[in-house]
């Protein structure tokens, strides 16, 4: 007579192990079994930000500093023929590149970036100094170049990182670091749709207006160094954390000249650089570039005539303005 009971009772027993192991476990951890076959909608990476480097020392030295030291990065990109790219940190977790940086306000740029380090030996002679002559930092080879962009290019498509968080380290800590140099082909990567860049002949109508009228005050610099996410001094005055942040960006966008003078070429770029995007895709102002209507000199030529007109006296000492 209880026969059927039992039957009842193990047909129930299986329906309930069925109904538990009905996801079969994917993975492991730590002795818990994980179905990872059904995936939320509402995630992205947590990856926001691309910073490039480089080692100043050679290959052998730089995989030493970049393993066995308190320092490191995702990925470093040899100087060999051909070169190659080494995965030293896996994109999950950190990699200990940035240091200490800020970037449109976020403090602590390790945790959301990947960093890659390029074997070259940059100014590793003598230290950074306003002015110093672009002749003595060692250039990129085309080939190693080709390699970093297309890491870089993977790397931006699968994380979604936007033009402006792919930087420099002297971008996100201009006060303390000068790479990957004024050599390193930021223009060119930028045609490659990697990184932020402006509209040349905007910004050569800006820089003529600012010849014209005057180049603005301190605390125009500042605004808009701030507005384009450097992290920068908001008193209104010429001071030497001013004028390092500045030399900063004119290496990132006008590396001819990075002696942290305020001119009308300088100007005239940081009036038109987006905030978002980059000119050379789909342009997000957040206000309207200055001097557009006026005589354009629609190419980066005429900017060098330009900055020679502009005398270092409308800055004065430290402490002018």
């Amino acid at each position: 007579m209880r026969l059927p009971h039992l039957l009842i009772s193990l047909a129930l027993l299986a329906l309930l192990a069925g109904c538990i192991t009905t996801g079969q476990p994917t993975g492991e951890r730590q002795g818990a079994h994980v179905d990872g076959r059904i995936e939320a909608l509402g995630q992205s990476s947590r990856v926001k930000h691309l910073v490039l480097h480089y080692t100043a020392t050679n290959l052998n030295h730089s995989t030493i500093l970049l393993t066995r030291a308190q320092v490191s990065a995702h990925y470093l990109v040899t100087d060999e023929r051909p070169p190659r790219i080494l995965q030293l940190v896996d994109e999950s977790r950190n990699a200990w590149h940035a240091g200490l940086s800020v970037w449109f306000n976020q403090v602590n740029i390790n945790p959301t970036s990947i960093g890659i380090e390029i074997v070259n030996y940059g100014d590793a002679e003598r230290a950074l100094v306003p002015g110093l002559s672009t002749d003595r930092f060692q250039p990129f080879p085309p080939a190693q170049m080709a390699r970093t962009a297309a890491l870089a290019t993977d790397i931006i498509r699968r994380h979604g990182i936007a033009h402006e968080n792919i930087v420099a380290h002297s971008d996100i800590a201009p006060q303390r670091k000068h790479d990957p140099g004024p050599l390193f082909p930021w223009r060119e990567l930028a045609e490659q749709g990697i990184g932020r860049w402006f509209d040349e002949t905007m910004a050569a109508q800006a820089a003529l207006t600012h010849l014209h009228n005057g180049v603005p005050a301190p605390a125009w610099f500042q605004a808009q160094l701030a507005r384009i996410g450097y992290d920068v001094p908001r008193h209104g005055r010429w001071d030497g954390p001013t004028r390092q942040v500045l030399a900063m960006f004119q290496m990132h966008y006008r590396p001819a000249t990075y002696d942290g003078l305020p001119d009308a070429v300088t100007a005239g770029i940081l009036a038109v650089l987006p905030t978002h995007g980059t000119a050379l895709g789909p342009p997000r102002l957040t206000e309207p570039p200055l001097g557009v209507g006026t005589p354009s000199a629609s190419t980066l030529g005429a900017w060098a005539a330009l900055a020679q007109r502009v005398t270092p006296a409308l800055v004065g000492g430290p402490s002018a303005g």
